[in-house]
């Protein structure tokens, strides 16, 4: 540690709880200096200090820890099941699994979405197999042939002489809760559960409306099984603290260490790392073309080959944004005339609690979702969903169909993944199962956080303990 890092670490110490902040531009004062200015929702701040208590290992380590999430976390809170986009017509359906609980999602209007309790009422079968999407006039059991409308209703019992005490009446599926918003459709398997808009609350339902996700399409999708608990999956990517030491190539051109993080009311969080600028931790050591030629986007299969020279006095930043709008718009079919230089190049990452991470920019436009192994409280299932704006034209291209990589496979490997942000995605990645097996070896009973870079962290299992109680 140097004399400047023992300075700067007991003026943090000194500082008021949560008070202490990278001593580099902050990730305001880059924004402000772009010629597109950033919209309302890209400028506000919204961090409190919330506790500075070792979060206790057990949660993640611990089978009765999961098998408490079933029973009071999963079945009470908003989850994302699908896109819109999935099931667009009458009859679509789209099969969403949670744990051991499976959903058929399917339109049965074009107004109404439905989300029915995916087993037969006769003797329990799943009307669709899990991973399965289509369309469909009914649901139909395949072992003895019981079927239900669309609707939900009951349409058949076969061999109904022999069911005197089953009223087809009262034989509808049983539903999840469903609502729609930004293109997503989210469900929550309690009945009495508030409104989304209610869950998310004010300020981050209207930074969701603001971006108009709804006018977006999966363009490509990834799903793999990783060797962690969930939520060391979702907590790999809660915050930018560990770019310097994990990613080191893109440090060049990534704000880290002076990234924004912020809470909102109870289920959402987000951080706002700025992209086109150098790593605090590589003050001095990096120069403006520097940062032009090692910058990496998470979609640059859009953009071809970007490699160029910086006039005198211009900034790498500014230069991208200038190069980058008009080719995104050329590549995608869009218009990005009304959108920040912010918005184009920096990277938002909200998170939507229990699972949801929404990133509303243009060049990481993407959505992840995280599931638990229903069979292994020690494995998750990560997904990667890329979202490019609609066509001008208003043609929406179908949404991507998932591919699956195997447990040893590379994000590298999948069709469409830019293999730059795939190697990144790798290099989470492969830290989660050292983790995993390290807080099981470990003699510390807890994980130590940051106050402001690992607040996220620190909020999410807040939101946990809300809904599952502390583990001690």
């Amino acid at each position: 540690m140097t004399i400047q890092d023992r300075k700067t670490q007991d003026q943090a110490q000194d500082a008021e709880k949560g008070a202490a902040r990278c001593p580099a531009i902050s990730t305001q004062d880059i924004i402000a200096k772009d010629k597109v200015a950033a919209p309302g929702w890209v400028r506000s701040e919204s961090y409190a200090f919330l506790g500075d208590e070792d979060i206790p290992k057990e949660r993640y380590i611990d089978p009765a820890f999961a098998k408490l999430e079933v029973e009071r976390l999963w079945n009470r809170t908003w989850q994302f099941a699908c896109r819109a986009e999935h099931i667009p017509e009458i009859g679509d359906y789209y099969v969403y699994d949670i744990g051991v609980r499976s959903f058929i999602v399917t339109r049965v209007s074009k107004t109404e979405v439905k989300a029915y309790y995916n087993a037969c009422l006769h003797r329990g079968t799943k009307l669709r197999a899990s991973g399965t999407e289509g369309r469909a006039s009914e649901f139909k059991c395949s072992f003895h042939g019981w079927s239900w409308n669309v609707d939900g209703t009951n349409k058949e019992i076969v061999c109904p002489w022999d069911f005197p005490h089953v009223d087809p009446k009262k034989l509808s599926l049983p539903e999840a809760k469903v609502e729609l918003l930004g293109g997503f459709v989210f469900i929550n398997m309690d009945k009495d559960a508030p409104s989304l808009a209610d869950y998310l609350g004010p300020e981050a339902l209207a930074h969701i409306k603001a971006w108009k996700l709804e006018d977006r399409y999966v363009h490509c999708h990834v799903i793999k099984r990783l060797s962690c608990n969930w939520k060391l999956n979702i907590e790999a990517f809660l915050e930018a603290y560990h770019v310097i030491q994990t990613h080191p190539q893109v440090a060049p051109s990534n704000g880290d260490a002076n990234s924004q993080y912020d809470t909102y009311g109870e289920h959402v969080n987000r951080f706002i790392s700025t992209l086109g600028v150098v790593s605090p931790h590589l003050y001095g050591k990096v120069s403006e073309q520097d940062i032009m030629n090692q910058f990496t986007l998470g979609d640059s299969s859009a953009l071809g080959d970007t490699k160029r020279s910086l006039g005198e006095g211009e900034t790498a930043r500014q230069a991208m944004a200038d190069m980058f709008r008009p080719m995104f718009e050329q590549a995608t079919n869009s218009d990005l005339s009304n959108v920040s230089d912010s918005e184009l190049l920096d990277c938002f990452s909200y998170t939507v609690f229990p699972n949801l991470f929404l990133f509303p920019g243009i060049s990481l436009p993407m959505v992840y979702r995280f599931r638990p192994d229903p069979h292994d409280h020690r494995k998750s299932f990560y997904e990667v969903m890329f979202l490019r704006p609609v066509p001008k034209d208003g043609a929406r291209p179908a949404p991507a169909e998932p591919i699956h990589l195997a447990d040893n496979q590379s994000f590298t490997e999948a069709e469409g993944m830019d293999p730059g942000f795939g190697a990144i995605l790798d290099q989470d990645t492969d830290n989660l199962f050292l983790q995993q097996e390290g807080l099981e070896a470990s003699a510390k009973r807890g994980l130590t956080l940051g106050n402001y870079q690992e607040i996220r962290v620190r909020h999410f299992e807040q939101a946990v303990d809300k809904y599952v109680g502390k583990a001690t």
